[in-house]
């Protein structure tokens, strides 16, 4: 009994000793398993790591926010570490969002002491059951990144979020901060970035252009230069970036878009060499010009820009013929077959197949009609009217050069004979569908059918009508002119015309003829497409106003509007170059066709005079016109309908005016035969 009482003592005791010695099996940071447990928990966090990279990667993809031909992330871009979540973020949702500092685990809780202070443990009730403790830990830097390059990460974030507003702003901030030198080439790059994200085109560009400017040894310099043809697409006007390009000719653009920086340069030097012709350089257009041609030829066949190279390969050959053809006849020729042979060959490649894009077929459609056009008047140039008119046909109805084919075929049609053609398209020009399009000539041609078929009086309205309509347009031009106006000015006069017509303001006598003026000068395309330009850069600096306020009143956006303005000046004075230039160049014109009006006046009146002087000698039984035979047979597939001076849409282009009489002497079977044809 005693030794059975000793082993009992003993019992308690060595228990009381292990209850209160420390434990060297568990701590308070949970359970130590021994080297499978660091093998296992290794294993876990690689297969964490692959899993959240793979989320972040489908993630960006699944945005869909970039075009699909933007430039993807450089190396330095994709290698750089991820960024670090501000400290006042929002607690992750996701495992995938969670900072990548593992979490501290909960520390064990000792066991509650017995009751009555014993060191045995008490089996008579439960133990209370406390709630686990929990912890929350702010974002944690683990990566050795400082403050500063913390906050640009923070910007990169912003932008990877696609909250572009905040990531410019962040970015901006680093910029205006003179310590942050270092990281003042990658804020910038954000900064260009979410400009262009946001719809920003014009300031996205002067945010590239100064990466541009500081040359070709700094990061972003390559990515920069892909980033100048995205912005070119998203413009009205392409050839807003033509001259950065151009002043960075020498650099080796990437592979993928060499032969587009060359279509461009061909641009930049085929605007460069027309501007140079119209004051009188000649020289120096040549050299423009001849550029064109090399650059041309080095886009290969099989490329996409190669239609669009080939046409401007065709326009320059087409000038240096139009220029050669006095000095040298033979060169001349040579380079208008040239002009021809690249004219078919864009007509070929551009021809409607299945398999292209919608904005491929509609570009393609485009210049394959600029193509028939420049076919037409290359073969009007070289008397072969006919042709011309083949090729004019060619323009479909209600397309962008159909009004400028039927004017011109008016002209071909009045050189063949087909006079009822002519009047036919002339009505549809005048019809008040087209009231706004500017077509001087038109009443000139008009006047000169009528006297051809010796309807004098008829020609005399026409070309009073002609001086009450242009004469105004010629004396305000010349007052323009006249004036010495700087070449902004210029712009200005037709910039407020605009504005007139957009804010629907009355409008005097005055206005009314600067709005003729107005649809004059913008007939030039690269003084219209600069035109273009100047009304998107107002609307990118109106939509400031539309911003959230954090944005609208922030240093950046003053900063922005203030590079804007400047580019705005810049371009005003450029298409007030254009403008006084153009306006000069119709000022003239309208001289010369005022000249051939009077001219024509004075022919009509001494016909007229003649026939009277007849008339009086024969007693007034002499007729100087007579009634033409006609018909109002038609097609089978044509239905014959009175013109009541009354305008319907889907008639526009298939008037035919019927000359009901003309000059006696003419052979009216031959006229009917005439007729019938242009039916």
């Amino acid at each position: 009994m005693m030794r059975s009482y000793r082993l009992i003592r003993l019992a308690v005791l060595g228990l009381a000793l292990a209850w209160s010695a420390p434990s060297f099996a568990q701590n308070f940071e949970g359970l130590d398993l021994g080297g499978q447990s660091k093998s296992k928990k290794k294993k876990k966090g690689a297969s964490s790591a692959k899993s959240s990279k793979s989320k972040k990667k489908s993630a960006r993809n699944a945005k869909g926010k970039a075009p699909a031909a933007e430039p993807e992330a450089t190396a330095e871009e994709s290698s750089a570490p991820s960024p670090v979540a501000p400290a006042a973020a929002a607690t992750p949702s996701s495992a995938s969002e969670a900072p990548s500092t593992p979490p501290a685990p909960t520390p064990a809780q000792p066991p509650a002491p017995a009751p009555g202070g014993g060191f045995g443990l008490d089996l008579t009730q439960e133990a209370p059951k406390a709630p686990a403790p929990t912890m929350s830990f702010d974002a944690v830097d683990v990566s050795g990144k400082t403050a500063d390059r913390q906050r640009l990460e923070i910007a990169i974030s912003l932008f990877k979020n696609d909250e572009y507003e905040k990531a410019a702003m962040a970015a901006h901030e680093l910029l205006a901060d003179a310590k942050l030198a270092g990281l003042h080439t990658e804020a910038r790059y954000v900064l260009a970035k979410s400009l262009y994200r946001m719809g920003m085109y014009h300031s996205s560009l002067g945010e590239f252009s100064k990466l541009l400017a500081l040359g070709p040894s700094t990061k972003f310099f390559k990515t920069s230069l892909e980033w100048l043809f995205f912005i070119s697409r998203k413009t009205k006007n392409e050839t807003v970036i033509l001259d950065e390009i151009a002043r960075h000719a020498n650099q080796e653009f990437p592979e993928k878009y060499r032969n587009e920086f060359r279509y461009l340069l061909a641009r930049y030097h085929f605007v460069r060499g027309r501007a140079l012709d119209q004051v009188g350089q000649t020289a120096d257009a040549d050299k423009s010009f001849n550029e064109v041609k090399r650059l041309t030829l080095m886009i290969p066949k099989t490329d996409l820009f190669y239609p669009r190279a080939r046409y401007l390969d065709g326009l320059a050959s087409f000038r240096n013929g139009s220029h050669q053809k006095d000095a040298a006849a033979k060169r001349g020729n040579g380079e208008m077959l040239a002009a021809v042979d690249a004219m078919k060959d864009v007509v070929k490649l551009t021809r409607p197949m299945a398999g292209k894009s919608a904005d491929q077929a509609k570009a393609d459609k485009a210049l394959r009609e600029l193509a028939f056009m420049q076919l037409a008047r290359t073969h009007y140039g070289m008397q072969q009217n006919r042709y011309a008119l083949f090729y004019l046909s060619k323009v479909e109805r209600g397309n962008t050069q159909w009004l400028e084919s039927l004017f011109e075929a008016s002209w071909a049609n009045y050189r063949v004979g087909q006079y009822e053609q002519a009047l036919g398209n002339l009505i549809t020009l005048s019809s008040p569908f087209f009231r706004e399009e500017y077509f001087p000539e038109a009443l000139i041609l008009k006047a000169v059918i009528y006297y051809e078929n010796c309807r004098y009086r008829e020609s005399n309205i026409i070309l009073q009508d002609f001086e009450r309509t242009y004469l105004p347009v010629h004396d305000q031009l010349e007052s323009l002119v006249k004036k010495g106006m700087e070449a902004n000015e210029y712009y200005s006069v037709l910039s407020d015309v605009q504005k007139k017509n957009k804010e629907g303001l009355e409008k005097n006598e005055t206005d009314l003829i600067l709005e003729r003026i107005l649809r004059l000068a913008l007939t030039d395309q690269d003084l219209r497409k600069t035109n273009d330009s100047i009304l998107e850069l107002e609307g990118e600096m109106d939509a400031f106003a539309s911003r959230g306020d954090t944005f609208k009143y922030s240093e950046l956006s003053k900063q922005l509007l203030e590079e804007l303005k400047v580019h705005r000046t810049g371009l005003i004075s450029k298409a007030g170059i254009m403008a006084k230039g153009k306006l000069e160049t119709e000022l003239v014109a309208l001289k010369q066709l005022l000249a051939n009006g009077l001219r024509i006046k004075f022919e009509t009146t001494t016909k007229e005079k003649e026939f009277l002087e007849e008339q009086l000698k024969a007693g007034g039984r002499t007729a100087i016109v007579k009634r033409y035979k006609f018909s109002v047979a038609v097609a089978d597939d044509q239905l014959y309908w009175p013109y009541e001076g009354e305008y319907w849409r889907d008639e526009l282009g298939t008037y035919q005016y019927t000359l009901t009489k003309g000059c006696i002497e003419r052979d009216t079977a031959n006229r009917n035969v005439q007729s019938a044809e242009a039916l």
